[in-house]
């Protein structure tokens, strides 16, 4: 029988990491990677499978915090180390560890990357927001006018210090958006990984600091250079304007490229749209509604008539029910349900990447007055999270 456990000492902590690691096909930590892994564990979030004394999976959890449309920040997990060991998978080791963390979690909403696309529906994780690969054509790429602040290079000390408090001022606006924890900036901004190479800038504005970037250049087998940037962060138009005139104007480069949403309007920043390649787009946020009621109370919704959704959940059965939503909020409701759906694909609507047409056209709910939920649900710009856990 599957015994779920509690970490809290630093030796299962290193267990923890090493089990997971080689569920991924990886070594277990070095003593210099555990040096620089450690900080990342917080009492009370790493959870263990046993079987007896041996430690067959793993999963964690992140304290943070969440934007949902409308602009308002909730408590969040951030889940990851999701693991189960090879000579394990299959029996219900990683049914028991979702269970019993999303039973624990002290926050009502969790979020993931998933490693893979089949396994986390099931326990309620649906497809909330994607990201696409951009490249721009550095040698042919002109941004018309001048800068309207400043934009300043930083040293990797300065720059340690002053952007986790910078990206707590301008990176939370964006639905899908999360705080940073103290372990995810001690990890990337560790020296002696690929980031010694990283070169951060930051741009000021009227009112101080308002953005910044970080980004790494490398030179490929045929000595072109590439600037692959990292980190993408502003508060306003000028700040994002600003830091695209610098990239784009970078010497000894030829590729630009970054992970971005996908409505950012790269194509009008430049004199010829077509320096611009929109290469590829991936799944980036799988999103958990632990508590129902309270998120769907959380975030606004746009104009249309009210629309009572069923929302049926397999592993938290406090959340089966149906809920009335209207332009005023949402409420648990005694009602007959114009949609039926699992929560895992309440989830991938919840941010507005998908409408409840488009699950509907794909066989995936049922229901009607699909029209009116598309509206209520709409939000004026794509989900997108930019942090990697």
């Amino acid at each position: 029988m599957t015994d779920i456990r509690v970490l809290n000492d630093e030796a299962q902590f290193r267990a923890h990491t090493t089990v997971f690691r080689r569920a991924m096909h990886m070594p277990g930590p070095s003593d210099d990677d555990w040096k620089v892994t450690r900080p990342s564990y917080e009492p009370d979030r790493a959870l263990a499978a046993f079987d007896g004394d041996e430690m067959i999976g793993t999963t964690q959890s992140y304290g943070s915090s969440l934007v949902v449309p409308g602009g308002a920040v909730v408590p969040h997990s951030a889940i990851s180390r999701v693991g189960v060991r090879a000579d394990y998978t299959r029996r219900g080791v990683l049914t028991a560890l979702m269970r019993e963390q999303l039973s624990t979690l002290p926050d009502p909403v969790a979020t993931l990357r998933a490693s893979e696309g089949r396994i986390y529906g099931r326990f309620g994780y649906g497809l909330a927001g994607r990201w696409r690969v951009v490249e721009i054509d550095a040698r042919r790429a002109v941004i018309p006018g001048e800068m309207t602040g400043r934009v300043r290079m930083l040293d990797q000390d300065t720059a340690d210090k002053l952007l986790p408090e910078l990206h707590e001022a301008v990176g939370l606006w964006r639905p899908g958006q999360i705080s940073r924890w103290p372990g995810w900036w001690a990890r990337s901004r560790d020296r002696e990984s690929n980031a010694k190479n990283t070169v951060t800038v930051v741009h000021s504005g009227s009112d101080g600091d308002d953005g910044f970037l970080t980004y790494q250049v490398t030179e490929d087998k045929d000595f072109k250079r590439r600037m692959s940037i990292e980190d993408f962060e502003w508060a306003n138009d000028d700040a994002w304007r600003d830091l695209w005139i610098y990239a784009a104007r970078l010497d000894l480069v030829d590729l630009i490229e970054i992970d971005a949403a996908l409505d950012d309007p790269f194509w009008w920043l430049f004199e010829d749209p077509r320096v611009v390649r929109s290469k590829d787009v991936y799944d980036e946020i799988w999103l958990r509604l632990v508590d129902v009621p309270r998120m769907l109370s959380a975030r606004t919704y746009g104009a249309a008539e009210p629309v009572v959704i069923e929302i049926r959940d397999r592993l938290l059965p406090a959340n089966d029910g149906c809920y009335r939503v209207s332009p005023d909020g949402a409420e648990r409701v005694d009602e007959q349900a114009d949609i039926t759906m699992p929560v895992d694909l309440l989830g991938a609507a919840y941010l507005g990447d998908t409408t409840f047409s488009q699950l509907a056209a794909a066989k995936r709910i049922e229901g009607t007055r699909l029209a009116d939920a598309d509206a209520l649900f709409a939000v004026p710009r794509k989900p997108y999270c930019g942090t990697f856990f």
